[in-house]
């Protein structure tokens, strides 16, 4: 029968390596600061416990025999990966995790990945990232398949995770440069009689909102084709069509911004967050740093284009002041 207790610990490791090093239980009780008596009553447990004999006590100065030579050679091993494992332990608490598994929203890719990754090679040793839907990466987050997220919404409402906005932006209509302004629900409604009404799927969060807007102005607009990507819905409308879509959507699919018009709501304004999830107190000040990134690349770099793309919709864009936080 196999016992469940290991047959030693780190400290009588420790103790047996420095006997070996300086090969009297004197000279190992100095280096430890302990009494002899304590050495040699550590050495009796470990042989006690392992069954073998590992110093051949006759000698002097004493000597190894060959069990206490194969102990030596693994206790070597896992007293090292012991303190790599404690020193990998403070260095996440610094923030600077070993892998780091990071999820971000589709939309965001094109404004966010470059600065993400610049910081994620300073400060993991690796990294992993994946694109997708908001939905799927906060169910990798809640079961620990993934360390952090950058989507839209929030899961303030769950314990044990901390969240910080990034950014809020306008929803908008994206709609042909030359076709008529609806200036209304109504008038959106008639224009969708011969223009299609693109739009996002509802596995999206960005489709969900979308769907709760239109359902609110007791819209039910004709459509032919939806997508789950900001990529998607811009490419669909350039055959002609219209979209409700985000200024962020639109600089991911940059391109073919000119063949279209930017403009408010043709009712209530709605809007939405993006934001930076992470499970609470796990990763030290690496998500603070990571925000206070990712924001300052959006007020100096990101707000810009967006400014070029939307420029009645943009003076809606807010990026919040990154404060410092109460920990580490």
């Amino acid at each position: 029968m196999i016992s469940s207790d290991l047959p030693f610990d780190l400290h009588a490791l420790k103790v047996f390596l420095q006997v070996c090093e300086h090969t009297t239980m004197a000279g190992a009780a100095r280096r430890l600061g302990i009494t002899q008596s304590a050495i040699s009553q550590v050495i009796s447990d470990l042989e006690h416990r392992l069954g073998v004999v590992l110093f051949d006590r006759s000698m002097r100065p004493i000597g190894l025999t060959a069990s206490g030579a194969l102990l030596r050679e693994h206790a070597l091993i896992l007293t090292t990966e012991a303190r790599r494992a404690s020193i990998r332990l403070q260095e996440l608490q610094r923030g600077r995790p070993n892998l780091l598994r990071v999820g971000i929203i589709d939309s965001l890719s094109r404004a966010l990945l470059p600065p993400l990754t610049r910081f994620l090679r300073e400060r993991a040793e690796r990294s992993v990232i994946l694109s997708g839907p908001t939905e799927s990466h906060y169910a990798a987050l809640l079961g620990r398949q993934m360390d952090l997220i950058v989507g839209a919404g929030d899961l303030e409402d769950m314990n044990g995770l901390e969240c910080w906005v990034l950014l809020e932006e306008p929803y908008v209509l994206l709609y042909p440069a030359t076709g008529p302004y609806p200036d209304g629900p109504k008038a959106l409604q008639e224009i969708n009689q011969y223009m299609p009404f693109i739009r996002f799927s509802a596995r999206s969060r960005i489709g969900q909102d979308i769907e709760r807007y239109l359902r609110r102005l007791r819209l039910e607009l004709r459509y032919s084709l939806e997508f789950d990507s900001p990529f998607g819905v811009t490419s669909a409308c350039m055959d002609g069509g219209m979209a409700i879509t985000t200024p962020l959507c639109m600089l991911e699919c940059g391109e073919a911004v000119p063949h279209f018009r930017c403009m408010a709501l043709p009712g209530p304004p709605a809007r939405r967050q993006l934001t930076l999830i992470v499970r609470k107190g796990e990763l030290g000040r690496l998500p603070f740093d990571l925000v206070q990134t990712l924001r300052q690349h959006l007020r100096d770099s990101v707000l810009q284009h967006l400014r070029h793309f939307c420029p009645d919709e943009a003076k809606f864009l807010k990026v919040p002041a990154t404060r410092v936080p109460d920990h580490g």
